[in-house]
């Protein structure tokens, strides 16, 4: 059995969380307002304080390491490529955001159609995050 390539693998997964931290930053203001009043509704605030913001940073990046992590190591079952990315992706999406989101629904924080809007944004935020980890990703 191949031995990771920590280097790489350090490489790939900051790529793929500063990926997501960014795409999620820019896809946010197209739910913004529907968000911001959803919040309101439960006496909440939207502010983000220093600490909010360096808490989604690290969150991003874990994320992204923990995508790269399952790409490695499912690149000996698959093999290397878009669709292994594709394939891991989609795992820890519905592993991770549809789980988070039906958690938002069952409480009602957000409107349906924010939450809808959310996933699939997430989604493609994961592919893509996922693709260009596992292209900088070398053996």
């Amino acid at each position: 059995m191949k031995r990771i390539n920590v280097g790489r693998w350090l490489v790939g997964g900051i790529a793929a969380g500063v990926l997501i931290w960014l795409l999620e930053g820019a896809a946010s203001t197209l739910y913004l307002g529907e968000m911001e009043a959803a919040m309101k509704a439960h006496n909440l605030s939207m502010e983000m304080s220093l600490h909010a913001m360096l808490l989604s940073i690290v969150m991003s990046l874990t994320l992204g390491l923990v995508l790269v992590f399952f790409y490695v190591a499912a690149r000996p079952r698959f093999g290397p490529g878009p669709k292994t990315a594709a394939i891991v992706a989609v795992a820890l999406w519905f592993g991770s955001t549809v789980m988070s989101l039906a958690g938002y629904s069952m409480m009602g924080l957000f409107p349906p159609t924010v939450v809808i809007q959310w996933g699939l944004i997430g989604l493609v935020e994961m592919i893509l995050a996922s693709m260009l980890g596992g292209w900088l990703y070398r053996e």
